[in-house]
Protein backbone atom coordinates (compact mmCIF):
# COMPACT_ATOMS: atom_id res chain seq x y z
CA UNK A 1 0.00 0.00 0.00
CA UNK A 2 1.62 3.31 -0.88
CA UNK A 3 0.34 6.20 1.50
CA UNK A 4 1.88 8.63 -1.35
CA UNK A 5 -0.83 7.13 -3.78
CA UNK A 6 -3.23 7.21 -1.41
CA UNK A 7 -3.30 10.43 0.01
CA UNK A 8 -2.95 11.42 -3.95
CA UNK A 9 -6.60 9.18 -4.73
CA UNK A 10 -8.40 10.34 -1.72
CA UNK A 11 -7.18 14.24 -1.80
CA UNK A 12 -9.65 16.53 -1.21
CA UNK A 13 -12.69 13.91 -0.70
CA UNK A 14 -14.86 14.29 2.55
CA UNK A 15 -16.61 10.94 2.87
CA UNK A 16 -15.80 7.47 3.41
CA UNK A 17 -15.33 5.25 0.54
CA UNK A 18 -17.82 2.43 -0.02
CA UNK A 19 -15.64 -0.05 2.24
CA UNK A 20 -18.06 -2.43 1.53
CA UNK A 21 -18.37 -2.76 -2.08
CA UNK A 22 -14.74 -3.40 -2.25
CA UNK A 23 -13.51 -6.85 -1.96
CA UNK A 24 -9.64 -7.35 -2.96
CA UNK A 25 -8.31 -10.48 -1.51
CA UNK A 26 -6.03 -10.25 1.60
CA UNK A 27 -2.63 -8.93 0.74
CA UNK A 28 -0.64 -9.29 4.35
CA UNK A 29 -0.01 -7.43 7.34
CA UNK A 30 1.22 -3.63 7.73
CA UNK A 31 3.09 -3.07 10.46
CA UNK A 32 0.58 -0.56 11.54
CA UNK A 33 -0.99 -0.36 15.16
CA UNK A 34 -3.70 1.28 16.63
CA UNK A 35 -2.87 1.43 20.24
CA UNK A 36 -6.05 1.15 23.34
CA UNK A 37 -6.16 5.74 23.16
CA UNK A 38 -6.73 5.41 19.26
CA UNK A 39 -3.20 6.77 18.57
CA UNK A 40 -1.26 5.13 15.43
CA UNK A 41 2.22 3.75 15.30
CA UNK A 42 4.02 2.50 12.39
CA UNK A 43 6.82 0.07 12.49
CA UNK A 44 7.42 0.96 16.46
CA UNK A 45 7.18 4.99 15.73
CA UNK A 46 3.64 7.35 16.28
CA UNK A 47 2.70 8.96 12.69
CA UNK A 48 4.44 12.30 12.34
CA UNK A 49 1.71 13.95 10.35
CA UNK A 50 -2.13 13.23 11.52
CA UNK A 51 -3.64 13.79 8.29
CA UNK A 52 -2.09 10.39 7.34
CA UNK A 53 -4.03 8.42 10.50
CA UNK A 54 -7.01 10.66 9.51
CA UNK A 55 -6.71 9.21 5.49
CA UNK A 56 -6.33 5.72 6.76
CA UNK A 57 -9.00 5.63 9.29
CA UNK A 58 -11.31 6.21 6.41
CA UNK A 59 -9.93 3.06 4.31
CA UNK A 60 -10.41 1.23 7.94
CA UNK A 61 -13.21 -1.61 8.20
CA UNK A 62 -13.18 -4.85 10.14
CA UNK A 63 -13.87 -8.10 8.72
CA UNK A 64 -13.29 -11.91 8.91
CA UNK A 65 -9.74 -11.15 8.49
CA UNK A 66 -9.75 -8.67 11.37
CA UNK A 67 -9.04 -4.86 11.15
CA UNK A 68 -8.17 -4.06 7.52
CA UNK A 69 -6.95 -1.07 5.39
CA UNK A 70 -9.05 -1.40 2.46
CA UNK A 71 -8.85 0.19 -1.62
CA UNK A 72 -10.47 -1.21 -4.26
CA UNK A 73 -7.20 -3.19 -5.07
CA UNK A 74 -5.87 -3.86 -2.12
CA UNK A 75 -6.40 -5.20 1.77
CA UNK A 76 -4.20 -4.89 4.54
CA UNK A 77 -4.50 -6.01 7.87
CA UNK A 78 -3.45 -3.99 10.51
CA UNK A 79 -3.04 -4.56 14.49
CA UNK A 80 -5.55 -2.91 17.00
CA UNK A 81 -5.40 -3.28 21.00
CA UNK A 82 -8.52 -2.67 21.95
CA UNK A 83 -11.00 -0.40 19.29
CA UNK A 84 -9.74 1.79 16.40
CA UNK A 85 -11.88 4.77 17.39
CA UNK A 86 -12.28 7.05 20.78
CA UNK A 87 -15.36 9.23 21.14
CA UNK A 88 -13.75 12.37 22.15
CA UNK A 89 -17.25 14.77 22.34
CA UNK A 90 -20.32 14.27 23.26
CA UNK A 91 -23.32 16.67 22.85
CA UNK A 92 -27.26 16.25 23.38
CA UNK A 93 -29.64 17.89 20.31
CA UNK A 94 -33.07 16.86 19.12
CA UNK A 95 -33.30 14.39 21.97
CA UNK A 96 -30.70 12.25 21.67
CA UNK A 97 -26.84 12.16 21.98
CA UNK A 98 -24.15 12.36 19.17
CA UNK A 99 -20.70 11.31 19.43
CA UNK A 100 -17.96 12.34 17.68
CA UNK A 101 -14.60 10.28 17.32
CA UNK A 102 -11.38 11.84 16.96
CA UNK A 103 -11.56 11.93 13.46
CA UNK A 104 -14.61 13.65 12.95
CA UNK A 105 -16.88 10.53 12.70
CA UNK A 106 -20.49 11.45 14.02
CA UNK A 107 -22.62 8.95 15.15
CA UNK A 108 -26.57 9.62 16.82
CA UNK A 109 -26.69 7.36 20.23
CA UNK A 110 -29.75 5.37 19.10
CA UNK A 111 -30.89 1.47 18.11
CA UNK A 112 -28.98 1.38 15.24
CA UNK A 113 -25.68 3.04 17.34
CA UNK A 114 -26.33 1.66 20.64
CA UNK A 115 -24.48 1.12 23.16
CA UNK A 116 -22.64 -1.93 24.06
CA UNK A 117 -20.39 -3.06 27.10
CA UNK A 118 -17.97 -5.40 25.96
CA UNK A 119 -14.35 -6.07 27.66
CA UNK A 120 -10.92 -4.23 27.09
CA UNK A 121 -7.63 -6.17 26.71
CA UNK A 122 -7.30 -5.51 30.52
CA UNK A 123 -10.36 -7.29 31.16
CA UNK A 124 -12.71 -4.02 32.39
CA UNK A 125 -16.32 -4.41 31.45
CA UNK A 126 -17.10 -0.64 29.23
CA UNK A 127 -19.33 1.08 26.49
CA UNK A 128 -18.59 1.42 23.20
CA UNK A 129 -20.91 2.56 20.01
CA UNK A 130 -20.73 1.21 16.62
CA UNK A 131 -20.01 3.70 13.92
CA UNK A 132 -18.82 2.25 10.70
CA UNK A 133 -18.12 -1.18 8.55
CA UNK A 134 -17.62 -3.06 12.21
CA UNK A 135 -15.82 -0.35 13.86
CA UNK A 136 -17.08 0.73 16.99
CA UNK A 137 -15.39 3.94 19.41
CA UNK A 138 -14.70 3.40 22.62
CA UNK A 139 -15.79 6.18 25.09
CA UNK A 140 -13.10 8.78 26.36
CA UNK A 141 -13.20 9.45 29.96
CA UNK A 142 -14.71 12.62 29.96
CA UNK A 143 -17.33 11.49 27.51
CA UNK A 144 -18.03 8.70 29.20
CA UNK A 145 -18.62 10.88 32.72
CA UNK A 146 -20.54 13.59 30.56
CA UNK A 147 -22.70 10.69 29.82
CA UNK A 148 -22.44 9.28 33.53
CA UNK A 149 -23.91 12.64 34.78
CA UNK A 150 -27.00 12.69 32.74
CA UNK A 151 -27.39 9.31 33.04
CA UNK A 152 -30.06 7.10 35.78
CA UNK A 153 -30.07 3.93 37.78
CA UNK A 154 -32.41 1.40 35.76
CA UNK A 155 -33.81 -1.71 36.38
CA UNK A 156 -32.21 -3.97 34.38
CA UNK A 157 -33.49 -7.43 32.44
CA UNK A 158 -30.78 -9.43 34.91
CA UNK A 159 -31.88 -8.09 38.12
CA UNK A 160 -28.78 -5.90 38.53
CA UNK A 161 -29.51 -1.78 38.63
CA UNK A 162 -28.05 -0.34 35.22
CA UNK A 163 -26.15 3.10 35.02
CA UNK A 164 -28.31 4.25 31.59
CA UNK A 165 -28.31 7.27 29.53
CA UNK A 166 -31.66 8.19 27.83
CA UNK A 167 -31.43 8.70 23.52
CA UNK A 168 -33.63 8.91 20.73
CA UNK A 169 -35.87 7.56 22.56
CA UNK A 170 -34.25 4.15 24.29
CA UNK A 171 -31.96 3.79 27.54
CA UNK A 172 -28.43 2.58 26.62
CA UNK A 173 -26.33 1.36 29.39
CA UNK A 174 -22.89 2.75 30.91
CA UNK A 175 -22.73 0.08 32.99
CA UNK A 176 -24.34 -2.21 35.74
CA UNK A 177 -24.52 -2.13 39.73
CA UNK A 178 -25.10 -5.06 42.12
CA UNK A 179 -26.59 -5.17 45.11
CA UNK A 180 -23.28 -4.88 47.07
CA UNK A 181 -22.11 -1.95 44.65
CA UNK A 182 -25.93 0.13 45.83
CA UNK A 183 -24.99 -0.44 49.33
CA UNK A 184 -21.91 1.63 49.07
CA UNK A 185 -23.50 4.33 47.22
CA UNK A 186 -26.31 4.52 49.54
CA UNK A 187 -23.89 4.16 52.94
CA UNK A 188 -21.21 7.03 50.89
CA UNK A 189 -24.69 9.50 50.30
CA UNK A 190 -25.88 9.11 53.89
CA UNK A 191 -22.45 10.33 55.48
Amino acid sequence: MNIDRLLDYRQGASSIPPLNDWQPALSGDMDIRIDAQGGWWHEGQPFARASIARLLSTLLRHDAEGYCLVTPVERWRIQVDDRPLVAVEADFHDDAWWLTTQFDDVVRLDHEHPLALTHTPQGDRVPEIAVRFGLAARLHRHVYYQLAEAASLREAETGQQALSVYSAGQWHPLGYLDAGDLDGLAAREES
